[in-house]
């Protein structure tokens, strides 16, 4: 499939209370690679297998939760264009300069309808996995440690207007719905997974009264024994745990939620099937059965996986 527009996801900023926990955590427990600290205090870092520099930011803050989600788009010619469509769609946007994130060029910011900011950029420095680029290696030190997961998959955030941020990333941005979760008189979306691409979501959404709010951002793993893995590694650091390992209905994916010392929720995420954007139909969940779509083994709708955010 040609990748064109938005390309995928490509960084998130969050807030944590105390920083140097939060590193810890991230680094030594989740495994990621810390890539550099810049003049405002924060703290970069990758997945091992990700070869642009950054792919998750921490600013210390007295609050957690979530300042912007970032998409990399396909060069620059894609987010001029992406800008002005924004612009004529109604939405204001901002170009934030090259350099105000390490390694990372022009960036345009826009709020969506959930409360929400969202940027796109085309340039990102690319550091590399470590494997090479000539007879590559299949995995490096940085591979091993922690829980260690291969990208930056997705995030899922709260919000209100959740019919208008569809109709904004599906008309103006090129994304496409895939699954949707229906309100329980059925005349709505309560929540919605969105694709730019064919993995079974980049990006997805749940109505909620209070804007802006984070629910998790997702790290994939490779198989369900990583993800099992991921959950002994939890234990060990005694990582408070939400829900997991289990199996989503919706998406198909294997799953753990569990919580950063700040209280931001994070996901070890694997599998999914592939879909592509010829599937017109989006598959439906009805509300009397989002359990099953949350817990497939248990079918049991979580009161945390509603009420909990940050």
């Amino acid at each position: 499939m040609a990748m064109t527009g938005v390309l995928r996801p490509g960084h998130a900023q969050i807030r944590v209370l105390d920083l140097e926990e939060g590193v810890r955590h991230y680094r030594d427990i989740l495994g990621l690679v810390e890539t550099g600290r810049d003049a405002q205090g924060r703290v970069y870092f990758k997945c091992w297998d990700e070869r642009d520099h950054n792919s998750f930011i921490l600013r210390q803050a007295d609050c957690a939760g979530l300042d912007f989600f970032g998409f990399k788009v396909l060069d620059t010619a894609t987010l001029n264009k992406l800008d002005a469509d924004l612009q004529a769609y109604g939405v204001k946007t901002e170009r934030i300069p090259a350099g105000d994130m390490l390694e990372t060029g022009e960036r345009v910011r826009f709020e969506i309808p959930s409360g929400h900011l969202i940027e796109l950029y085309a340039e990102k420095t690319s550091v590399g996995n470590g494997c090479g680029l000539v007879n590559p290696v299949a995995w490096t030190a940085d591979s091993e440690r922690g829980i260690a997961p291969v990208r930056l998959d997705h995030a899922l955030l709260y919000g209100p207007n959740v019919a208008a941020v569809q109709k904004l990333f599906t008309e103006v941005l090129g994304f496409y719905l895939v699954e949707r979760v229906l309100t329980p008189d059925g005349a709505g979306n309560v929540a919605i997974w969105l694709s730019c691409g064919h993995k079974v979501h980049d990006i997805a959404f749940a109505e909620y009264p209070e804007p802006g709010k984070l629910h998790h951002c997702s790290f994939l793993l490779e198989t369900w024994e990583e993800v099992l893995r991921a959950g002994d590694i939890m234990s060990v650091n005694k990582t408070p745990v939400d829900i997991g390992p289990t199996r989503h209905g919706v998406t198909r994916g294997c799953t753990i939620y569990a919580w950063d010392p700040s209280g931001n929720r994070f996901e070890t995420f694997m599998g999914g099937y592939q879909p592509y954007p010829d599937y017109k139909e989006a598959l439906t969940w009805t509300f009397d059965n989002f359990g099953q779509g949350l817990d497939y083994p248990q079918r049991k709708l979580h009161e945390t996986f509603l009420t909990v955010v940050s």
